[in-house]
């Protein structure tokens, strides 16, 4: 008799690593925040702890929804795709209109009680629910191009759409990378794919080569100090900054590039901050505990039993892994200036509260793990004690 295998799901507790790393993260932020932002604060606000205070504030409520997600029911997370899109589209459409809060030329924010919401920060979240649906709930569609393929291109081509017209050229990259990386995952063919792939690289160029503003940018990557006092600015603060931390860095606080040298110091460019005050030695602990929550997100992606799981958990993690990579890239100035906020450590409320909802469903999906049964040749039951276990509470 040949022994055959079966998996199951057991419910256990949360991934305790991957909570304490984030915590730490959260805590290490707050503190670069008040670093960081206590110059601008006393300038526009009179109030040094302006920044920390609000950011204590969003990092508190962040937890708050995190703990509710953590135990959200799966089957409602797995009911709200085609809500989350439409919520989206809504709030995305309205920026466009008069109730849209416009700084520097771009509308992409609303007011909310009192705060600024950035819509474009839950469109990501929106896109990974449906993008999971669709690819786990349509397999034997994927590798066909008018059924597998058009309806996720066109929705997130909808949501890129609303976003390129507020501008936020950045932001459209980035649902486009969640969009390739999903599909990938998901058994699209490649050959799809590669086609769209060149499409959306061909139109990007032509909206690089037909905007003044994107090309001044991308001249100013590739040569930030041939214009140090305009376009290219940032970027050269941002490596004054890191040169001056060099290995032990200049001390908490004591960095000169946050005095009203470097613009957004608290928030895109507030790991430049941390190079400088803690060096190199900081950038490299950082980049540690990033490393080891990516790592604990990859063993709860394959974790999971159901596909659409998985994909969802993987959608999540790619989310907080590209704010990282990106953001990380910017300030060393491997790619041009996004805007991208750094998770768990730049300033802002709706990117933490964004981030701590991506956080709370991967820890939701940490509590299930697939397990092996292995039924006994003799008697044909299972002899993993877990799966006995579970076997009795759903008896």
């Amino acid at each position: 008799m040949k022994r055959r295998t079966a998996q199951s799901t057991a419910y256990h507790n949360i991934d305790w690593l991957l909570l304490a790393c984030i915590l730490v993260m959260l805590s290490f932020g707050l503190l670069m925040v008040l670093s960081a932002g206590s110059v601008v604060g006393e300038r526009d606000f009179h109030d040094k702890y302006y920044f920390f205070k609000k950011q204590f504030a969003f990092v508190s409520l962040g937890l708050v929804i995190m703990c509710i997600c953590i135990y959200f029911p799966r089957k409602i997370i797995n009911s709200v795709h085609y809500l989350a899109i439409s919520v989206t589209v809504f709030l995305l459409l309205l920026t466009l209109t008069p109730l849209g809060i416009d700084v520097n030329g771009a509308s992409r924010w609303l007011p909310f009680f009192g705060f600024s919401l950035q819509p474009m920060e839950f469109a990501r979240i929106a896109l990974v629910l449906y993008l999971s649906y669709f690819l786990s709930t349509h397999q034997h569609l994927g590798r066909t191009f008018s059924k597998g393929v058009i309806p996720p291109f066109a929705i997130t081509g909808i949501l890129c759409l609303l976003l390129l017209l507020q501008p936020d050229f950045g932001a459209a990259i980035i649902l486009l990378a969640i969009l390739f990386f999903l599909c990938l995952a998901g058994g699209t063919r490649f050959i799809y794919l590669a086609l769209s792939f060149s499409m959306m690289t061909t139109l990007a160029v032509s909206l690089i080569m037909n905007s003044p503003y994107r090309m001044r940018r991308l001249l100013a990557f590739i040569d930030p100090f041939k214009d140090a006092q305009g376009t290219g600015y940032q970027l050269v603060q941002s490596f004054y900054a890191l040169a001056e931390g060099s290995f032990l860095g200049v001390g908490m606080g004591n960095g000169r590039q946050k005095l009203l040298y470097l613009p957004e110091a608290h928030n895109d460019f507030i790991v430049s901050v941390i190079g400088e005050e803690l060096g190199l030695l900081g950038i490299t602990i950082m980049m540690s505990l990033f490393m080891i929550i990516f790592a604990r997100c990859y063993k709860i992606v394959i974790g999971q039993k159901e596909l659409r799981d998985k994909l969802t958990s993987f959608g999540l993690s790619l989310i907080i892994a590209l704010g990282a990579t990106l953001n990380l890239a910017v300030i060393m100035g491997m790619v041009p200036p996004k805007g991208v906020a750094i998770p768990f450590l730049s300033y802002g409320g709706s990117s933490m509260i964004a981030t701590m909802i991506c956080v709370g469903l991967i820890l939701n999906y940490s509590r299930t793990t697939a397990l092996e049964e292995k039924p006994n040749t003799v008697s044909g039951k299972t002899t993993n004690p877990a799966m006995q276990k579970l076997n009795k509470e759903y008896a």
